[in-house]
């Protein structure tokens, strides 16, 4: 016995000595030093390995107007998502919020089996004690059916409150009011910490005395208006530095006729989003406020079901954008690399405006199916024609002898109450509508953030942890 546990100390004492003590080790598992971090691939994106390319137009601009002068510059790595964000995946969004305010209002109205809606669970605070704003945010049960059809009266009352009545209701069918489709979101305003006036000091723990940050708030008023105002406030802590942006997330339909009057497409403004025979579809009538909330919300759908959270899903930058199009070519005039819109056959290869009034000789009239035309180099669908694309670079004539060579980018976070030449972000790709002059990579025009078209999607990409 006492040899055994002799040979076991001896075994003990080399392990201990083969350890280094007092040592850089670093605070990693050996598998994760050994190996790297594995980013696993998100569900419908494509890598973008890193590299350079010439950023900028290719050709002259067919409207005369002057253009940036291209310039070389470097990418990182990232994915991208491989087609315009469908009809489909924008109602599950849509949905969402839906049912998250449904199951609040169902909550906070102490109805029948409300405590299955939430997953709080707390015997020494019963959800029975909580106060309205604790309600608010207590975690809510996916799993859970909201009864939409009860034949209970309170709950009928409180979910009547989604849907268009009164004066607004036409009778019939009942239709969800859109404007009870709400989403809040808030973001840190780096631009403020980053100015010179604002520097954090870390020694004495605060900041200096004049700082100011001015960021946005947004609010409900008692008839149920949302608004948006910009406010100035002393920078005392990183909580001052917080913007706040409530957006309807319903996309606008009735753009189909506002943008094109003396046409009848009074099909596509009730069913374009709505209907099943169009959920493949590019989702349109999307501002770029509503694009960015989508990616907030997919950002936390993603980190609320891993242990591991992933970079941000956002806007691609126009540099981003316009690497990813050009599908590892550095000069490529369209995503497909060639100089011409057809192929060897004579088929064209986007859907975009051949002619006055020939829509269809690419075998699309509006919007197609995503992906109903071959990918570029990189696996990316539409990346001309279809719809054009928001990005999250803001628009000036002339920015590309400003930006920096290596993740060049132009960006101007625009307040409620700036200008509107300030809220203007850069769309690039062209569209159904557009002549082929606009599918060129290195072409970009403009519309304004809070601005809805039938002709303009949008994509997302997420920063590539790693090299």
């Amino acid at each position: 016995m006492k040899k055994n546990l002799t040979i076991i100390a001896l075994i003990l004492l080399i392990i201990i000595a083969g350890k280094p003590v007092g040592e850089l080790k670093g605070v990693l598992n050996k598998s994760i030093k050994k190996n790297g971090f594995q980013e696993n691939n998100p569900l419908g994106m494509v890598f973008i390995k890193r590299g350079a390319f010439m950023m900028g137009p290719n050709d002259q601009s067919a409207l005369g107007t002057a253009s940036d002068k291209p310039i070389n510059i470097t990418v990182d790595a990232f994915w991208m998502d491989d087609t315009e964000i469908t009809n489909d995946e924008y109602r599950q969004f849509v949905n969402w919020v839906r049912d998250s305010i449904a199951m609040r209002m169902l909550i906070k109205g102490n109805v029948a089996g409300y405590e299955k809606l939430t997953t709080y669970n707390d015997k020494n605070n019963p959800i029975s004690n909580l106060t309205p704003e604790e309600l608010e945010k207590v975690p809510l049960n996916w799993r859970a059916n909201i009864a939409w059809n009860s034949k209970d009266d309170s709950i009928k009352d409180i979910l009547g409150r989604m849907y268009y009545n009164n004066e607004n209701d036409l009778g019939g069918k009942k239709q969800m009011d859109p404007r009870k489709l709400t989403y809040k979101y808030q973001w840190l305003n780096y631009d403020q910490a980053a100015l010179p006036q604002n520097k954090y000091n870390v020694n004495t723990g605060g900041y200096p005395p004049n700082a100011r940050a001015r960021v946005d708030s947004s609010y409900v008023d008692e008839n149920g208006v949302i608004i948006h105002k910009t406010i100035e406030r002393r920078l005392k802590s990183r909580k001052d530095l917080i913007s706040s942006k409530i957006v309807n997330v319903y996309p606008d339909t009735i753009m189909w006729l506002r943008d094109f009057q003396y046409s009848y497409n009074d099909p596509k403004m009730r069913m374009y989003f709505s209907h099943p025979g169009y959920a493949n579809y590019p989702v349109v009538g999307v501002t770029w406020e509503q694009a960015q909330a989508f990616c907030n919300w997919r950002t936390n759908l993603f980190n609320s079901a891993n242990t591991i959270e992933g970079q941000d899903y956002r806007l691609p930058t126009e540099a981003e954008w316009e690497y990813a199009a050009r599908g590892g070519k550095r000069l490529g005039l369209y995503p497909w690399g060639g100089n011409y819109v057809r192929n060897n056959s004579g088929c064209f290869l986007a859907n975009f405006k051949p002619m006055r009034g020939s829509y269809t000789d690419d075998a699309g009239a509006t919007t197609m199916k995503v992906a109903s035309f071959e990918p570029n180099n990189y696996g990316l669908y539409d990346m001309a024609g279809n719809v054009s694309e928001w990005t999250s670079t803001a628009y000036a004539n002339s920015t590309n002898t400003l930006v920096s060579d290596m993740n060049a980018s132009f960006q101007y976070n625009a307040k409620n109450d700036d200008p509107d030449v300030l809220k203007r972000k850069v769309v690039k790709g062209g569209s159904w509508k557009d002549i082929a002059y606009y599918l060129q990579c290195g072409v970009k025009t403009y519309e304004y953030q809070y601005e809805s078209r039938p002709y303009i999607g949008f994509r997302c990409v997420r920063s590539y942890s790693g090299e």
